[in-house]
């Protein structure tokens, strides 16, 4: 006949499995009113119950009501401690115990791994050595093996490695699994092969971190061989397998073992949608990512806020921003993750203003942005240029304590330079404690492409003695500066050290910025034979660069050969034709304007009409050329008319070389008096305070009489104008303006 006390014991595990502490509650009072004397067994099973459903209070008092309590009484509450990361109690009762085992070890080694410090851990265990005649066990080294793993400690894992092999667990899978991990994320794969070798009774847990390890070293075709080996596989198998395609970038791959995994009938968790979904964004796979979509949804995987996410960004990579938006409305779940990854998406789909929007959703739907939300919100205001909410955001990261996050500081850095605020961002800049390759480079193309090329070389190296590797985005940035100083020399020896000292392999931006090195300068020749020499032929952007120059150089045989290779790329860019009809216009050719103009016609080829906008009072006042639907168009144009009488008294004549009309000099100079930026300048001149400067953007590249007449302005009203065009920063300031009339 079972005894009182094992009845109750037993009671009490039942309570245990079902997780009911009421019911657990309800015989700790029977306990109470039946026995006269509780012994320490019962007392125990109590202390064990309490720990179990986290109600240390209770788990307490019933322990300090023990007589006598024996050692398993010490491990019980000690073990419940460590378990909740309560150091402080842990520490307490441990220092009380009379005497110490293996279980009593592992609960302080394991309380100090997972809440406490690693390094603690590890003298812990130095001390159980010492103190412990029984020696550590399998559950101790796999702790001792997760803290190696976890704080990339190789050599204590080696020394650990050594102890296993000593007290005979080497071939015990429990100590073999965390060992290969890791090795494994040490980069020593080796090692973790020998390790997997060694054992015979290998289980699935263990083939997974074997092949996980293969995967992270980048060991693709030892991972798909041992998966094939594997005597079966499950739901983890298959998802390690599309993760690990998926985070070394083999994304055809990805989606190959994510079909054959549904072809299996394995279940699907959010791991392996999230890891499918990242795959299909990377490839732009939107009809297969829709599909994925609808198997989501039929899992019911929908409210699952990590599935959601994915399935914004891969809409948002597949260029289906609308897609997005709907799918993080109808997420009944959504964290600071699914919101950022609309923004980024709607941000590096070039819809800057959408993603500023979403920012203002998130923080009213009472979610608080984060060191990636901030830095992308910051950059799409620095892809508008509009430093007045960027400063805001700036005032936002210092509240939060988010300006101290590289990402974020970086965004401030590129958002002043962008803005044509270099003062502000190289103040960041050298306000920063830590600096990386990104903060660098952001600092390095804010000077490029303000024309600062001295400065840009000088801080470019600057940046190479302070040991830090530039990357192919920083040569772009200070092959451009080269570029726009006419330091052809220069500019060749930074793109022959990308190749040769840094190991870049060059890209179109980096061709396209050594074509614009040498027709610059006007070496079309040159830039010809470099163009002949590429493994390939330029994108349109490098062709238009060649083509802009043999306008500006009056070279009509490069520039024919410019314009035809520029059509065959792209029959409907209207780059070719329009600026080939500068070239003939510039030579009289007015037969040939006509025929490439019914050219276009023919193929209905538009030239994007020039507009350009300030911002005044928090609204954004655009104009297009001999514009008059501004409500203050009178007082702009009567501003304009006073502005060219004091020019022309000052000795400003208007360049007509870039008016593509066989008409007489008169009209083209009245072509020329109202072009959008003129008309956008004399706005700020009439509103924006005289203190402040006067910050204009510009759709199109800034054409040669205005760039002249801006200079004019800025020296007659004493007035500092920053023009942005398409291209680069114009500060004019005194009559001068930073690009050194060489843009």
């Amino acid at each position: 006949m079972t005894s009182l006390p094992n009845y109750y014991a037993s009671l009490l595990k039942l309570c245990c499995e079902s997780n009911n502490h009421i019911q657990a509650k309800r015989i700790h009072c029977i306990i109470l009113k039946s026995l006269k004397q509780v012994d320490t067994f019962v007392f125990n099973n109590l202390v064990s119950a309490y720990a179990k459903f986290k109600q240390l209070a209770y788990a307490r008092r019933v322990f300090d009501q023990i007589p006598q309590p024996n050692l398993f009484s010490w491990n019980a509450i000690l073990s419940a401690y460590s378990k909740a990361g309560q150091l402080f109690d842990m520490q307490h009762i441990f220092r009380r115990m009379p005497y110490r085992d293996g279980v009593t070890w592992n609960a302080i080694i394991s309380g100090h791994a997972n809440y406490g410090s690693p390094f603690d851990a590890v003298q812990m265990y130095k001390h159980m050595l010492l103190d412990c005649d029984l020696g550590p066990n399998r559950i101790t080294f796999s702790t001792l093996l997760i803290v190696s793993s976890c704080c990339r400690m190789v050599n204590f894992g080696k020394q650990i490695h050594g102890q296993i092999i000593k007290f005979g667990f080497n071939h015990y899978v429990f100590v073999g699994s965390p060992l290969v991990d890791m090795y494994a994320k040490a980069g020593l794969v080796e090692y973790a092969k020998l390790v997997f070798d060694e054992i015979n009774d290998r289980n699935l847990v263990m083939y997974n971190t074997m092949i996980t390890g293969f995967f992270r070293c980048n060991k693709i075709e030892d991972a798909k061989l041992l998966f094939r080996e594997m005597p079966e596989k499950d739901s983890i198998s298959w998802t390690i397998m599309v993760a690990g395609f998926m985070q070394n970038g083999l994304n055809k791959e990805a989606v190959t073992a994510f079909r054959e995994m549904c072809l299996q009938g394995s279940p699907l968790d959010q791991y392996t949608f999230g890891s499918a979904l990242t795959a299909c964004g990377s490839l732009s796979a939107l009809k297969l990512g829709k599909q994925i979509h609808g198997y989501v949804i039929r899992s019911d995987h929908m409210n699952n806020v990590f599935v959601g996410s994915a399935l914004v960004d891969m809409y948002c990579k597949c260029r289906n921003v609308r897609c997005a938006e709907e799918v993080l409305k109808r997420m009944k779940n959504k964290n600071v993750v699914s919101w950022t990854a609309l923004l980024v998406g709607y941000g590096q789909n070039g819809l800057s203003e959408e993603a500023v929007r979403i920012f203002g959703d998130m923080q009213r739907n009472g979610v608080s942005p984060d060191d990636c939300t901030l830095g992308s919100v910051i950059s799409s205001c620095a892809n508008l240029a509009s430093v007045e909410e960027g400063a805001q955001f700036h005032c936002q990261a210092i509240a939060t304590g988010l300006i101290s996050f590289i990402t974020v500081s970086n965004a401030i850095v590129t958002l002043y330079g962008k803005c044509g605020s270099m003062e502000d961002s190289l103040k960041l800049f050298n306000e920063m404690d830590v600096k990386d390759e990104v903060s660098w480079t952001a600092l390095v193309s804010g000077y490029a492409q303000f024309g600062k090329a001295i400065e840009t070389i000088e801080l470019f190296e600057r940046m190479l003695r302070e040991g830090l590797r530039p990357d192919g985005v920083t040569f772009i940035g200070v092959i451009s500066a080269c570029s726009r100083a006419g330091l052809v020399e220069k500019g060749c020896q930074y793109y022959q050290s990308m190749v040769e000292e840094h190991g870049i392999t060059p890209v179109d931006d980096h061709y396209t910025c050594m074509i614009d090195l040498f027709s610059r300068a006007g070496k079309l020749r040159e830039a010809e034979d470099f163009i002949k020499q590429m493994p390939h032929q330029p994108d349109v952007i490098g062709w238009a660069t060649l083509l802009s120059s043999c306008r500006v150089h009056g070279n009509m045989e490069i520039g024919k050969w410019a314009a035809e290779s520029l059509l065959e790329l792209d029959p409907q860019h209207p780059a070719s034709y329009v600026l080939l009809c500068s070239i003939y216009a510039s030579k009289k050719k007015w037969e040939d304007v006509a025929d490439l103009r019914r050219r276009m016609r023919g193929l209905r080829v538009r030239k994007d009409p020039g507009c350009s906008w300030i911002k005044y009072k928090n609204k954004v006042h655009i104009f297009s050329a001999d514009d008059k639907s501004n409500p203050y168009s009178d007082q702009i144009y009567a501003e304009l008319e006073k502005l060219n009488q004091k020019m022309s008294e000052a000795g400003f004549v208007p360049d007509t070389s870039s008016v593509l009309h066989d008409v007489e000099e008169r009209d083209k100079i009245q072509m020329l008096s109202y072009h959008s930026e003129k008309l956008a300048i004399a706005f700020g001149l009439i509103f924006v305070p005289s203190e402040l400067p006067i910050k204009v953007v510009k759709n199109l590249r800034v054409c040669a009489d205005c760039h002249t007449a801006t200079k004019y302005i800025s020296k007659i009203t004493g007035r500092e104008i920053l023009v942005r065009d398409s291209v680069r920063f114009h500060k004019y300031k005194d009559g001068v303006c930073s690009c050194g009339d060489f843009w």
